[in-house]
Parts: structure tokens; sequence; C-alpha cells
């Protein structure tokens, strides 16, 4: 029991302890957040590239050790590098189409409605 109160508290009750620097400071973010559609996209697309890569170096080992299973993982790697191409193009896609629904509001501002109605010809009322 004599040992707990020997140690001196870390942190004053009044505040920060003096020369004690926060472990990280927040700072803006540089980009804004990809949306959900997107992102599960390219979280996808990476995953199949990174086993598409795996494949790949297994089929290279596989044929300069001569093994059998050689001819078997070519095939798989060209299965899914075609596979690869498809989660790319998606990510590619889905980004475009979040973007068409979410990105511009299609509301014409007063200033354009202005130089509508200038250039429109007046009606004659009288005739």
């Amino acid at each position: 029991m004599g040992k707990d109160r020997d140690i001196p508290p870390r942190v004053p009750s009044g505040g920060r302890a003096e020369g004690i620097r926060p472990l990280w400071t927040e700072e803006p973010a540089r980009r804004y957040r990809l949306p959900d559609p997107v992102r599960d996209a390219a979280v996808r697309a990476v995953i199949i590239v990174a086993v598409t890569l795996v494949q790949a170096m297994v089929a290279v080992l596989c044929t300069l050790a001569g093994s059998w299973l050689a001819f078997p993982m070519v095939l798989c790697t060209v299965g899914s590098t075609v596979a690869a191409t498809w989660g790319v193009l998606d990510v590619w896609v889905t980004r475009q189409v979040w973007r068409q629904r979410h990105g511009v509001v299609s509301a014409p501002s007063s200033s354009a409605r202005q130089v509508r109605q200038s250039r429109r010809p007046r009606r004659l009322s009288g005739i």
C-alpha cells in the first residue's frame, strides 16, 4: 500500500502536464471521402486484382518448377484477369453513375433565366 502513495500523478488535476505533446493533431482532409458505392466497388476491385497477382505468381513458379499445376493455374489466371478488368471498369462506371445521379443539380439559376428571356423574341400583343 505504500507504493501507491509514492507514485506522482502524470497529469495535474487542473489540466495537461507540462512538456507533453499530443499523440496526433487533426488535419483537414485533402480529398473528400469516396461515396459508399464507389468505395465498395474499389475494395472489390483491389481484392480481385490482388488475388489475380498471386495466381499469376503461382503460375510462373509452377511453370519454372515444371509442375503439372502450371497449366490449370495459367487458365485460372486468365479468368482472373478478365474478372480484374471487370472490377476496375466497375469502379469507373459506378463513379460515373454516382456523379450523374448526385453530382449536379439541374436547376437553372436566375441569371440563366434572364439571359434566356432576353434572347426570346418579344411577342406582339396587338396583332
